[in-house]
């Protein structure tokens, strides 16, 4: 007689199938119906490897608005042992960075950073977008012109890196390297990675931290009017000792860096897929442009760049009527919870006339910084697009990276009608 399963233990099982086949190209591709499934076992739910899934946009985003809740700091990745994924040098270097503080040290490096994207600066940064922009789209038709092209790679992969590179002031003959090291960091990053690919984001930190630790020393020499360069003479005022200043500036430069070319190049990138696989939709903007910026929130609602985050319990308490005790994991799957029926009627319908809320940029203190920047470069992009090229069309589907929390298509591959 076969000893009988507990309903933990087949929802453990449950749950590792899901996650085995989310990291397939194949899940990647098309992970909505494993969201389903993840979601029917529960709107919380224990991980097999500790810890809990929040799949519920409701408990999702109590979670993210409650201060109670905190981020994974460097002190708790310190307690989960240095044989732990939170132990490896890149993760530890994460846990220093912005998203990675909590109150009171969140709000002091906060403060220092000021109103980074505000109506101001984007002015500033709108015409330069613009240009970029032009310049990505004349190159893209000149291939076109031979055939098939990957859109990913000649235009959601440069407008991003363009932007922040400009933006922090960095040599435009770095840009291609600095995107590369951005694309092997963001897998400490992920939910479950790899000895391999902590080891491939091991690498990528020390050589940024070695590039910005120069790049502060130029600017320290001549400083100048872009943000380094201001976060440097803020900083200076904050410390006495100028080290500190210095390494508060690189953790700052560092995340900036992070944060803009992967999520936002996921954006553009799922942006053009979904609306050339929505003929009619692309149609209606075409002719209601003042739609376009509620085309992106759909999007980001839809498949947003980052589909997981995590959080820790401060202190005991209870979520959802699950205990959960202080120090223990949370991960929000907000790619799932982003889909969840009692949030929106036919979650699973991609529909640029919904008004679409979402969880993709995260939520309260640690809401993204860089969210108004990366709406404006999608809707620079979008707009010129509608202008420029109204007969794109997909010539196969895209390629996927496989992952989980980071979504990344590697190849967009289009023609003209």
């Amino acid at each position: 007689m076969e000893p009988s399963l507990t309903t933990s233990s087949v929802d453990r099982r449950a749950v590792v199938s899901i996650f085995s086949r989310l990291r397939t190209s194949n899940g990647q591709s098309n992970p909505l119906p494993l969201y389903a499934e993840l979601r029917a076992i529960g709107g919380i739910i224990p991980a097999p490897w500790g810890g809990h899934l929040v799949t519920s946009y409701n408990l999702c985003d109590q979670v993210l608005r409650n201060k109670t809740w905190q981020v994974p700091d460097s002190e708790w990745r310190a307690r989960q042992g240095a044989a732990t994924r939170w132990n490896a040098s890149s993760s530890r270097e994460m846990g220093k960075t912005l998203p990675a503080l909590n109150p009171p040290h969140h709000t002091r490096v906060r403060r220092s950073v000021g109103n980074t994207f505000d109506r101001k600066s984007l002015a500033n940064s709108k015409g330069s977008i613009e240009k970029t922009t032009e310049q990505l789209l004349d190159q893209l038709t000149e291939k076109l012109r031979s055939g098939r092209v990957d859109f990913s790679s000649l235009v959601s992969e440069e407008l991003p890196i363009i932007t922040i590179g400009e933006w922090l002031g960095l040599p435009p003959s770095d840009y291609h390297w600095l995107r590369s090291l951005t694309r092997d960091q963001v897998f400490s990053q992920e939910l479950l990675p790899t000895p391999s690919q902590l080891a491939l984001s091991d690498a990528a930190t020390a050589q940024l931290r070695e590039y910005f630790t120069a790049v502060i020393r130029e600017r320290r020499r001549e400083p100048g009017d872009d943000p380094i360069s201001e976060w440097l003479r803020t900083w200076d005022g904050l410390e006495v000792d100028q080290e500190t200043a210095d390494e508060a500036v690189y953790f700052l430069s560092f995340l900036f860096l992070l944060a803009a070319p992967e999520t936002t190049a996921t954006l553009l990138s799922h942006m053009v897929w979904l609306l050339l696989k929505h003929p009619r939709q692309l149609r209606w903007l075409h002719t209601h442009p003042e739609h376009i910026p509620g085309a992106i929130e759909e999007v980001l609602r839809y498949d947003s760049p980052n589909h997981v985050v995590s959080r820790v319990a401060a202190e005991d308490t209870t979520l959802g009527g699950t205990d959960i005790q202080r120090d223990q994991m949370v991960h929000l799957m907000v790619g799932v919870a982003n889909h969840d029926p009692e949030q929106h009627a036919e979650p699973e319908l991609f529909d640029v006339r919904r008004k679409a809320t979402h969880l993709s940029f995260s939520g309260g203190i640690h809401y993204c910084i860089g969210a108004p920047l990366a709406r404006l470069e999608a809707t620079t992009l979008l707009t010129s697009l509608l202008r420029r090229l109204p007969d794109l069309r997909l010539d196969g589907d895209p390629v996927w990276a496989p992952r989980v929390g980071f979504r990344r298509i590697l190849e967009l591959p289009v023609t003209r009608a």
